[in-house]
């Protein structure tokens, strides 16, 4: 069967690009390996882990601030079957949207191992019925991520386990430890410390979020040792032992020092994710890949065979579905002969924990590294009325500007709602936009989102209202 376009991997970026294929005009069919759509991030990823993060967010402000705000609750607790199950029907509802979508937009799903047997040619090894032979013009590779599980963690999916495995832990544990304080890491381990686990995030490096601003790091886990997590930071794990009901984990001082073992219930494994390019028959295809196993692109996203494209996080830079979807997106619209544009600068970055962070374009340690001239502007929570109100008053706003012309160079946020926030400064940043624009805009009174004018104030010369 001959298309104008396959796209391997259904995750945000395929289908997202199978999508605009088909606005286009192009014949487009999509390959996935599992009997679900959606890749990594709507069935074991960003939708179930946002969605157990809601409920546990609400366990925790029923526990921690409902008497404060003049509610009473008697007899509290957690029905870890009905969050899990919840959090399942979450998932089939976004996985059935978007399969409604393929049909809709007229795009052929095979389920199935996509493997490309020639330069036009895939054959995909169904997962039911009779395997397929496809021919097309062109292809993308979406086939996303794993996570990275080095050997010496002894990964078993029983108590050494990953973000996939502890998306369904139905009990509650009593202690979990947690090899990785990124964004995966964090965000599992608010939710199981806002249900009452005792978490410890043992982390390499001298902070959390290490690609992040440092403000931000030191905003973010200031909240989180308030939930009860305790941080290792500056540590390494020399073993992982995982027994029947429990897992050992070593770790000493990256400078050294005695090392001590932690027992807990769960050893969660969250120090990043590897492309996925298994068994795809790259090299029959004459596409290429560097050092760490990723794709490698031009600046158009082609590959070393020039009709043959990848998006997400098989390729470099951030592993976003965000990021993902708008290269579905550039891809279609290039193979469709349009001329798209894509400016990862302005692509944000968000941490869903609570108080969220929330970032784009450029940290305040990378300016200093590159010598840029700047002024910074911070405006914290605690002084927002808005945020005294709903009693979140962790975390603060931080505009960079550059020193001579005032355009916005970076934002990056620690508080309540920031991840919906950071829209509005990605928005001003396309515009290139100076803080002072920021500054004269008339924001809703009370907001969230005053915080954001206020470190814009505070960017353009110390001219902060309400500090």
């Amino acid at each position: 069967m001959q298309y104008d376009l396959i796209i391997i991997g259904s995750g945000p970026g395929g289908y997202v690009a199978a999508i605009r294929a088909a606005q286009l005009g192009l014949k487009t069919a999509i390959i996935e390996r599992y009997n679900a759509l959606g890749g990594t991030c709507l069935n074991v990823g960003c939708i179930p882990s946002k969605a157990l993060l809601d409920s546990s967010e609400h366990y925790h402000a029923a526990h921690e601030k409902f008497a404060e705000h003049g509610i009473k609750i008697s007899n509290l607790g957690v029905d870890m079957p009905q969050m899990i199950k919840r959090k399942n029907e979450v998932v089939a509802q976004t996985v059935g949207g978007v399969q409604f979508l393929m049909k809709k937009n007229k795009v052929d799903v095979f389920y199935g191992h996509g493997t490309l047997t020639g330069p036009n040619e895939v054959k995909v090894a169904m997962n039911e019925g009779e395997d397929q032979t496809l021919t097309a013009k062109n292809f993308i590779v979406a086939t996303g991520s794993k996570p990275i599980t080095p050997a010496m963690m002894n990964y078993d999916k029983n108590r050494v386990i990953t973000s996939t495995e502890a998306l369904n832990i139905d009990k509650v544990p009593g202690r979990m430890v947690i090899v990785g304080g990124g964004v995966i890491g964090l965000e599992l381990g608010s939710v199981f410390a806002r249900l009452g686990t005792q978490v410890d995030v043992v982390e390499f490096q001298d902070r959390i979020l290490p690609t992040m601003d440092g403000d931000c790091s030191k905003e973010l886990m200031r909240a989180l040792k308030k939930t009860g997590i305790n941080f290792h930071l500056k540590h390494k794990v020399t073993d992982v032992k995982g027994l029947k009901t429990k897992a050992k984990v070593t770790l000493e001082k990256n400078d050294g020092g005695e090392p001590f073992e932690i027992e807990a219930d769960y050893c969660l494994i969250a120090i990043g994710r590897r492309p996925y390019t298994d068994n795809l028959g790259l090299d029959k295809a004459g596409v290429e890949l560097d050092d760490r196993g990723r794709v490698i692109v031009d600046d158009h996203l082609r590959t070393s065979a020039s009709h043959i494209f990848a998006i997400g996080d098989v390729v470099r830079g951030a592993m976003l579905a965000h990021k993902a979807e708008e290269e579905g997106v550039f891809v279609a619209e290039t193979i469709a002969g349009q001329q798209p544009h894509i400016d990862y600068n302005l692509i944000p970055n968000v941490v869903y924990t609570w108080p969220e962070v929330a970032a784009v374009g450029q940290t305040e340690e990378e300016l200093k590294a590159a010598g840029v001239a700047y002024k910074a502007g911070k405006f914290p929570f605690k002084a927002l009325g808005r945020a005294r109100a709903s009693m979140d008053l962790e975390g603060m706003v931080k505009v960079l500007s550059h020193a001579e012309t005032d355009e916005i160079l970076g934002v990056h946020m620690v508080g309540p709602r920031t991840a919906d926030m950071i829209a509005e400064a990605v928005a001003l940043m396309e515009f290139r936009a100076s803080a002072e624009d920021a500054a004269r805009m008339s924001h809703a009174h009370p907001t969230y989102t005053e915080a954001f004018k206020e470190a814009a104030l505070a960017a353009t010369g110390d001219r902060a209202l309400h500090v």
